[in-house]
């Protein structure tokens, strides 16, 4: 009887219910707005810095870390060949020879880290065949083919089949320059990487410095499922106690940071939300308590006990926050889910963007486990918002409030 009385309570004053209630749906709908945006962009960039930057897992010599020393690779890398084509939470690994130097044209000199790799294995671990804008990725190529970022080829004013000279260092510790023509150039989400990264292949590389090939600077890993780092890690760094093994999160604190920061910060963001609708609330409550003093009087003059004269407060103040709360859920689900699947178009600040490694287009993401703790944390606000209303009509003298002149 009570639930239905404080329901009908609710639509007497429609306007002031109605206000409410939108603040609430705005509220919501603005919170799981940028839920999902902010969700949706580091996800993004978790998942274009992993594919086209640091993969999933990355085995160095011991001392190669320390400062990326030309002649701190591991040796004798067959052992772990073997294990990484055997186990089936692996996607792709690719063995990579990488020297910090200098590339220059007849126009520009730049530095750049130049990574050896072998295009049939890279494609397994990266992406970046698929991000070549101009030109193949090392085919139809004369010479010693070169992929460069698009950033780097407008600062070295380079185009496809024109050459690039590197400096190269060999195994003795000499460094002497190499003609390579370029194959393709390629364009990430991240301009930084785009201008800093080079790639040529590891054969190539092989014949320049005289290196090995049973060694390597860097084995780069890209698994099945990212639940899986942790364990495939242990496994490598027990099997393989000679070498460092690091996990993405390791090698890339900035990533790590962002990626266990980025909850935190989301549901500090509702939680604001949420106290301001509480103060919201209480007060539009509070002033139906003012305009009803007669009428509530008079409930316990004929005998409504104060406890449910308590209730009926409490159940209108949740029936407020609940309504409002579904309709912006509802309304931002429609929204989500449609962002999700065609984007939201930020071109207008791309550079921006790209230069901190950032897609332009955001493709909307939200956890389903968030709409139930919105959901539950609507209810606790609504709650603790009607108890103060609930106390002031608790407070009330019958006697007094019937002399209450409207």
């Amino acid at each position: 009887m009570i639930i239905q009385i404080s329901w009908k309570n609710v639509w007497r004053n429609r306007t002031r219910s109605l206000i409410i209630m939108i603040a609430i749906l705005l509220g919501i709908f603005g919170g799981m707005f940028l839920l999902a945006f902010m969700q949706g962009m580091t996800e993004q960039r978790l998942s274009s810095a992993l594919k086209t930057e640091v993969s999933h897992i990355q085995i160095h010599s011991e001392k190669y870390l320390e400062n990326n020393d030309f002649n701190q690779y591991m040796t004798d890398i067959s052992a772990i060949d073997e294990y990484l084509s055997t186990d089936k939470r692996v996607q792709g690994y690719s063995t990579r020879i990488i020297i910090y130097s200098l590339a220059k044209t007849s126009e520009m000199g730049a530095g750049v880290r130049i990574t050896g790799v072998d295009p049939e294995n890279e494609i397994n671990v990266t992406d970046l065949n698929t991000k070549i804008i101009d030109g193949s990725y090392f085919e139809n190529t004369r010479g010693m083919p070169i992929v460069i970022g698009e950033k780097l080829a407008k600062k070295l004013k380079a185009k496809v089949r024109k050459k690039i000279v590197l400096q190269v260092q060999d195994t003795s510790g000499k460094t002497f320059p190499s003609a390579f023509r370029v194959a393709g150039i390629y364009k990430t989400t991240n301009t930084a990487f785009d201008e800093m990264n080079v790639f040529v292949r590891n054969k190539d590389l092989r014949e320049l410095t005289g290196f090995n090939e049973n060694n390597a600077h860097e084995i780069a890993i890209y698994l099945n499922n990212r639940e899986n780092v942790t364990a495939v890690e242990n496994d490598l760094e027990s099997i393989f106690p000679a070498f460092t093994v690091e996990s993405w999160s390791e090698g890339n604190a900035i990533l790590a940071y962002m990626s266990e920061a980025m909850d935190q910060y989301l549901i500090i963001f509702i939680l604001i939300i949420l106290f301001a609708l509480f103060f919201g609330i209480a007060n539009t409550m509070l002033m139906a308590i003012l305009e009803r003093r007669k009428e509530l009087g008079m409930l316990m003059a004929i005998g409504m006990k104060r406890f449910k004269v308590f209730r009926m407060i409490m159940y209108e103040t949740i029936f407020l926050s609940l309504v409002g709360a579904m309709l912006g859920i509802i309304i931002a689900f429609l929204t989500i889910t449609y962002f999700a699947k065609n984007g939201l178009n930020l071109s207008i600040w791309s550079e921006g963007l790209e230069a901190i490694g950032y897609d332009p287009i955001v493709y909307f993401q939200l956890d389903t486990s968030y709409l139930l703790q919105i959901v539950v944390m609507v209810i606790i606000t609504g709650i603790l918002a009607s108890i103060l209303p609930a106390i002031k009509a608790l407070k009330l003298n019958p006697a007094d409030a019937l002399r209450i002149d409207n």
